[in-house]
C-alpha cells in the first residue's frame, strides 16, 4: 500500500471537545478522529477518509460529483464508532481522487466498482459492508453483485438500476451548473473551480444517458438477481431526482431485499435526516 499523505483532517472526542492536532497529529489519535490519505489502487491515487474503530468494516460510495467531505459529514460524525470503521472515498476524479480528471467511459460504474472493491482490499479489510448513495448506490449494486464473497451487508438510496427517457429528461435539467441553488453548487464550486465542475457535470449527463440506449435503459438490471447479501434500499418519496418506481424495481430483483420509504425525505435525505438515517442504517448493519 502506497500513502501519499495521512493528516488528521476533523479530529472529535468524545465529549465533542476538539482535538487540538496539527501536521500529522498525535501517535495515538482519538478512536473518533477523522483521518484523511491517499492510496495507488489501479493505477490511480485514491483519496479516502477513515474514522472508528469497530469489528464492522463500512464503505460510503458517494454521488455524481461527490465525495467523502461534500456527501457524508454527519455519517463520518456520528455513526457508532465503536461498532464500526467507517471509511468514505473519493471516486477517481472526484473530490481529492485528482488526477486523473473525471471521464464516462460505458463501464465507468463498472470500474467504480473495481476500484471501491480493491481499495478496500489495500486497506487490509476483508470483508466490509457498502453504502452508496445515488450514483454511488448503483456502483454498490454491482460491487456486491460482482463480489459477493467480500460484502457484507448493502445499504442503497437514490439509486437506479436502469435509465428511462424520464430519467433523460431529469438530467437534462441539471446540465447547467449555473442553475443549481447556490446552497448544492457552493460546496462543489470550491472543491472543484467552475469550469471543472460545469464540464465533468455535462460529461456525466452525456455518459449517465448513454444507457437508455440500452435493453430496458439498463445500467445493472441483470446483475441485482445476483446480490445475495442482506440488502436495505431506501427512498425518499419526494426525490426529485430519481422516481420510486426505481427503488421499487430494485427492491423486487433483489431477494429478501427490504424498502424503506421516507415521506418526506428528497434525495439528500441522508443529510437532511441525518439522525433517522444513521438510525435505521445502524440498526441494519448490526
Amino acid at each position: 500500500m502506497t500513502t501519499m499523505s495521512s493528516v488528521f483532517s476533523r479530529s472529535f472526542l468524545h465529549h465533542g471537545q476538539r482535538c487540538r492536532c496539527s501536521g500529522l497529529g498525535p501517535l495515538y489519535p482519538p478512536r473518533t478522529s477523522i483521518t484523511s490519505a491517499k492510496v495507488q489502487v489501479n493505477g490511480v491515487y485514491l483519496h479516502y477518509q477513515q474514522t472508528g474503530e469497530g469489528s464492522h468494516a463500512v464503505l460510503l460510495l458517494p454521488g455524481m460529483l461527490g465525495s467523502g467531505q461534500t456527501d457524508f459529514g454527519p455519517q463520518l460524525k456520528s455513526m457508532n464508532k465503536q461498532l464500526f470503521t467507517i471509511v468514505a472515498w473519493d471516486p477517481r476524479g472526484y473530490g481529492q481522487s485528482i488526477p486523473p480528471s473525471r471521464d464516462f467511459p460505458p463501464d465507468f460504474f463498472e470500474r467504480d466498482a473495481k476500484d471501491a472493491v480493491d481499495l478496500m482490499q489495500a486497506l487490509k479489510f476483508k470483508k466490509f459492508s457498502l453504502l452508496g448513495w445515488s450514483d454511488g448506490g448503483i456502483t454498490a449494486l454491482i460491487a456486491a453483485a460482482k463480489y459477493p464473497t467480500l460484502i457484507h451487508k448493502l445499504v442503497v438510496w437514490g439509486a437506479n438500476a436502469s435509465v428511462t427517457q424520464e430519467d433523460v429528461r431529469i438530467y437534462n435539467g441539471i446540465r447547467d451548473v449555473s442553475k443549481w441553488s447556490e446552497k448544492v453548487k457552493k460546496p462543489l464550486e470550491e472543491m472543484y473551480g467552475h469550469k471543472y465542475l460545469a464540464k465533468t457535470c455535462e460529461a456525466w449527463v452525456d455518459g449517465i444517458s448513454r444507457f437508455a440506449e440500452n435493453s430496458n435503459g439498463s445500467i445493472c438490471q441483470e446483475l441485482l438477481p445476483d446480490i445475495k447479501c442482506p440488502t436495505l434500499i431506501i427512498h425518499g418519496e419526494k426525490d426529485p431526482l430519481v422516481p420510486q418506481a426505481h427503488a421499487e424495481y430494485i427492491h423486487k430483483h433483489i431477494k429478501s431485499s427490504r424498502l424503506l420509504l421516507m415521506p418526506e425525505g428528497k434525495h439528500n435525505l441522508h443529510l437532511r435526516f441525518a439522525e433517522d438515517f444513521n438510525r435505521e442504517v445502524e440498526d441494519f448493519l448490526r
